[in-house]
């Protein structure tokens, strides 16, 4: 049987480590929750390999737990402070969320999908509330100090952009299939600054598709 411990701190001293997440607090939310839990029955053994793990197709498209160097990096990004206020979009299974509460913030997990809002909400307890809903819709609970979106958008994303509290930070995965980059916005009043941080792959979020073009 697999020693989860053992591959948690592998996990985090040849991934995490190496992909320029350096911040000590991010570093050992990693190394405590247990990320074999927010996995599919049965793939546990999988659940520390540096790849994307598929949880479900998701109503509104894929939803996978993202690699552990790609989360680490966009969640270190957001600046997690005890006692922020964050909403984690297209959840999953929840183990964004996870990290997220043991870094002290208060978590709302949103999903489209009733399946994975149950299941998160059965991983997670009570330790985050989960909300079963549009993930362009207003979210009960906000502004929000952060946001974080477990899923490639193609647009920017004003809607979730708009419940930012000023000097609010979301961070994405922005752009088309290839060629996509992490993004991370912070709010300054009315206006929005955009800085990309890094390559990155994720499954498309259809409800921040490109509207498709005119053709003749």
């Amino acid at each position: 049987m697999l020693d989860y411990a053992q591959a948690r701190r592998l996990m985090v001293d040849c991934q995490l480590r190496t992909f320029d997440v350096n911040d000590n607090a991010v570093l050992d939310a990693f190394d405590t929750v247990p990320r074999e839990r927010f996995v599919p029955a049965g793939r546990e053994d999988f659940a520390y390999i540096d790849q994307p793990l598929t949880l479900a197709a998701g109503e509104d498209g894929p939803r996978v737990m993202a690699a552990p160097m790609l989360l680490a990096r966009m969640i270190q990004a957001l600046k997690i402070r005890p006692g922020s206020r964050v909403l984690d979009v297209a959840t999953g299974y929840g183990y964004g969320a996870a990290v997220l509460r043991r870094l002290g913030a208060e978590v709302v997990a949103l999903d489209s999908s009733a399946e994975l809002a149950a299941a998160a909400r059965e991983r997670l307890a009570d330790t985050v509330e989960v909300v079963q809903g549009g993930l362009t819709e207003t979210v009960a609970g906000g502004p929000f100090d952060a946001i974080l979106v477990e899923g490639r958008v193609e647009t920017r994303p004003q809607a979730l952009l708009d419940q930012l509290r000023d000097e609010g930070r979301l961070v994405c995965v922005l752009g088309p299939d290839r060629g996509a980059k992490a993004m991370l916005f912070v709010r300054a009043g009315d206006a929005f600054g955009a800085r990309p941080l890094f390559d990155a792959a994720l499954p498309a979020l259809k409800a921040f598709a490109t509207e498709p073009g005119f053709t003749f």
